[in-house]
């Protein structure tokens, strides 16, 4: 047995008790014929010619329902005449590469088979002009030859910064379709100013392109697609803040507001930009965004399959497994960080060697608390949190919730011989 190992043998595991946290329901029960229908509006159908090229943006983020959003409005678009390709729009994202971009799409069924379009990707940009402090405005150089350009994605909370625009159609601009280069020029005075470059950003590219209109969607809180909003580009301006603050309240969240452990089975770009959602887990990257779970220690356990070793959150835990970090792919994971100037997410934590001893660090290293009741919430991903585990300690505070329904449990942690969840 190792030092580290023999440090935390005697540590005692909560028994858990799994819940059921309700959420609203609201949802779109057809998808295509939405995204006909917001299609078919004259301000934005009469836009779209005969014999245009048309790039439609398709972003890094695991949105419900993108493949068929993308294949019906590639579909809408070629009714009408036009010719229309998919870009990926993802900053840094994919290791700042055209064929790692690729790849994450392809993992969420965007290809040129299941669209019915050419994909295109490419990590060079174009400059179309300047913002109105005089930055410097590029884009991806596929969107800027096309004859109009179709920015598609999803409105909700950003993880680092606060403001009327956050992660939405602004951003897709101002960093998705800017590349690596582009996004590092909005990123360069630093979230702190977020709020402002992206809007300034975002502007110049609607003034400075050929955007013709975009595509807003929010989630409900259980990935269910429960708006489509096609936006001219004044209404993006116009619009983009009421849906954001739609999406606020729609959003999933952990209705136990604090723990002394937060356990993670897995992180991914595919759950959020910084791997976790900071509002959910409350592990915000910089100050100027603040939220979620409090908790003093966070366990990160594997990186999702869908992340291809960008690890980016590891960092904001306090312990992980070797599991966890041998998946960590550096090439994938730095240039994100490096991007968006916040190195904080992609360090690497306390690496424990199995699952049991890095909840069990993180649970020695807790400070006044009763260590034989200790307070721990585990989720299996900070996206999907409609049915999650607590301990014990924290039963009598679920049961008094009129959102929480308790399933079954207590029951000890289902490890194997290896100290691994099952």
């Amino acid at each position: 047995m190792s030092v580290v190992s023999e440090l935390v043998k005697n540590v005692e595991l909560p028994k858990m008790v799994k819940i059921r946290q309700r959420f609203s329901r609201e949802k779109i029960e057809d998808i295509p014929a939405e995204v006909r229908g917001q299609l078919s509006r004259p301000e934005i159908e009469g836009n779209i010619r005969p014999g245009m090229s048309i790039a439609v943006t398709s972003g890094s983020r695991g949105i419900a329902n993108i493949a068929l959003i993308t294949r019906e409005i590639v579909s809408f678009v070629k009714s009408k005449g036009a010719h229309p390709f998919i870009i990926p729009a993802m900053g840094s994202h994919g290791g700042a590469t055209a064929e790692g971009q690729s790849m994450i799409l392809r993992d969420y069924g965007i290809t040129e088979e299941t669209m019915g379009c050419p994909l295109r990707a490419t990590m060079q940009t174009v400059h179309i002009g300047y913002t109105d402090e005089g930055h410097t405005v590029l884009i991806d150089r596929y969107a800027a030859e096309a004859d109009a350009i179709i920015a598609v994605g999803r409105i909700k909370p950003h993880t680092g910064y606060r403001g009327p625009y956050e992660s939405g159609i602004m951003k897709m601009l101002a960093i998705g379709i800017s590349k690596q280069e582009g996004a590092e020029v909005c990123h360069e005075s630093g979230f702190k100013n977020m709020h402002r470059m992206v809007p300034l950003f975002g502007s110049a590219i609607l003034k400075h392109s050929n955007v013709i209109f975009g595509v807003g969607i929010v989630e409900n809180a259980y990935e269910d697609t429960c708006k489509i909003v096609s936006m001219t580009p004044q209404e993006i301006i116009d619009k983009e803040p009421v849906l954001l603050d739609e999406a606020k309240a729609m959003m999933p969240q952990i209705m136990i507001p604090e723990t002394d452990v937060l356990v993670v089975d897995e992180i991914g770009k595919n759950y959020s930009g910084d791997g976790m959602d900071p509002n959910i887990t409350g592990t915000f990257c910089t100050p100027y965004a603040t939220g979620g779970m409090k908790s003093q220690h966070v366990v990160v356990l594997d990186l999702s399959k869908e992340t291809h070793g960008n690890a980016i959150g590891l960092g904001l835990a306090d312990a992980t497994t070797r599991r966890a970090y041998e998946k960590m792919d550096f090439e994938k994971t730095y240039p994100n960080s490096i991007t968006s100037t916040v190195l904080s997410g992609s360090r690497i934590p306390m690496v424990m060697a199995s699952d049991k001893e890095a909840i069990a660090v993180a649970i020695k290293a807790c400070n006044e608390i009763d260590k034989s009741n200790v307070r721990l919430v585990r989720i299996n991903n900070s996206l999907h949190v409609d049915e999650i585990y607590i301990s014990v300690a924290h039963l009598d505070e679920a049961k008094l919730h009129p959102d929480i329904e308790v399933i079954s449990g207590p029951e000890p942690w289902p490890f194997d011989e290896n100290g691994n969840l099952w």
